[in-house]
């Protein structure tokens, strides 16, 4: 990478072309795809944080299983585990031996390099004021470990309690972590479904089963392309996406049928990357810059998509928004062409909620709060899985540029909340 390009930059240019001899490298490794398998994801039934048995025989029915795809020519990015809720199998995760026991569960993850996620660590409305702390020295102290708060479920509602003490630890993880970073791995859920393979919302309900991720911005923007119209769009993206996923589906019903394994369905979410932008595709269906008029048509038109395939779908088989995780859709944030408020609108009829969202390193806990208590509002009005994982950035004000050393993020700008 030219010295002189920052992570975004450079990540833009190769969605122009104008970087295709060094993007050779990253596009050719799924030849014939122009999708990614994101994430085969297992899951796993803990009698106790210290049983790993199970952990054992996930990790070698997902190397067998990434080793099928592999041969057929598609590219597996990662393979995860995620456990029940941590509260079923560790429900006193105030004890100080929590923190010991579940550092356990993340030195498996590395030693076998893959993610585990603990899912989330509460079942109730409820507020310990020691949570943020306690938080932060979890993510502090492992590396492939993921975990998450319910802010909202049918019985309960919005969990008001709950939220305070997920802002709380927003923020402190925000201030405790280098860059503030640390937020990637923690994230407020509302409604989501057990089987959700992406993370940090991914928990299961059962063990000796496993959902897919996909990566498929690319495959959108193909399908857009040439489109007469709103309708035609979505029948070709209805058609490309079936010939598309059929295959992938077929292959894990194969592999369930000879592991004993439960399969549970692809999460059809078109997850974006570096150089497959999922603001990229939208803009190729309205004709306009991500945030103009047409966009949140845009949005629902994808979803109509998603919610009506072939496929057994699983998680949330919606539009992910995630701001630092897509150059586009980071510039257009750049260029303020929308708001904090504007992807809540656009959550309305896709999406995660609020993903990877960079906001003042000042935001006070009301603030962060009150944005919380939106994305729960909305869950609960339409029963439908949403999440939010802010980041706020450490001594950088609105409109200011933040960069991360992470891989998967690009350089973005500060959202002001307001």
């Amino acid at each position: 990478m030219p010295a002189y390009l920052s992570r975004r930059e450079f990540a833009r240019l190769l969605q122009l072309g104008l970087l295709l001899p060094l993007a050779q490298p990253i596009v050719a490794s799924a030849p014939g795809y122009n999708f990614r398998i994101r994430t085969i994801t297992a899951g796993l039934n803990m009698n106790s944080s210290a049983d790993l048995g199970e952990a054992v025989e996930a990790v070698g029915f997902l190397r067998s299983a990434k080793s099928t795809y592999e041969k057929q020519g598609y590219e597996v990015q990662t393979l995860r585990l995620a456990t029940q809720p941590m509260w079923q199998y560790l429900p006193d995760w105030t004890n100080s031996k929590s923190l010991s026991t579940i550092k356990e569960l993340d030195r498996f993850a590395v030693d076998n390099n893959v993610s585990i996620s603990i899912g989330p660590v509460n079942s109730d409305n409820s507020y310990h004021p020691e949570f943020a702390d306690w938080a932060t020295e979890l993510i502090r102290q492992t590396n492939n470990l993921s975990f998450t708060v319910n802010m909202a479920s049918t019985e309960g509602g919005i969990h008001h309690k709950s939220i305070k003490a997920a802002a709380e630890a927003i923020l402190t993880i925000g201030r405790g972590t280098e860059g503030g970073v640390g937020n990637f791995r923690f994230a407020a859920n509302a409604f989501t479904p057990p089987g959700t393979p992406f993370f940090p919302a991914a928990y299961f309900d059962n063990g000796r089963s496993f959902s897919l991720g996909l990566e498929t911005p690319n495959l959108l923007k193909a399908a857009f392309t040439g489109a007469t119209g709103l309708e035609d769009a979505k029948q070709k993206l209805r058609t490309a996406m079936n010939n598309a996923l059929n295959p992938v589906a077929d292959l894990a019903r194969q592999m369930a049928g000879k592991s004993g394994w439960q399969y549970l369905g692809i999460d059809a979410s078109p997850a974006p990357g570096l150089d497959s932008s999922i603001g990229t595709a939208i803009e190729t269906l309205t004709g306009l810059p991500f945030g103009s008029h047409k966009t949140l048509s845009g949005c629902a038109a994808i979803t109509d998509v998603l919610k009506s395939l072939e496929v057994q779908t699983c998680g949330y088989s919606g539009l992910m928004l995630p701001i630092m995780e897509d150059s586009t859709l980071a510039l257009r944030a750049e260029q303020g062409l929308f708001s904090v408020s504007e992807l809540l609108l656009y959550s309305s009829v896709c999406g995660t909620g609020l993903d990877v969202v960079p906001i003042p390193g000042d935001t006070k806990t009301d603030t962060v709060a009150a944005l919380l208590t939106d994305v729960a509002a909305l869950a609960n009005k339409y029963s439908k899985p949403l999440s939010a994982r802010l980041f706020p950035a450490p001594g950088k004000l609105a409109r200011e540029t933040v960069s991360f050393d992470n891989p998967h993020l690009t350089d973005a700008v500060v959202m002001p909340i307001s």
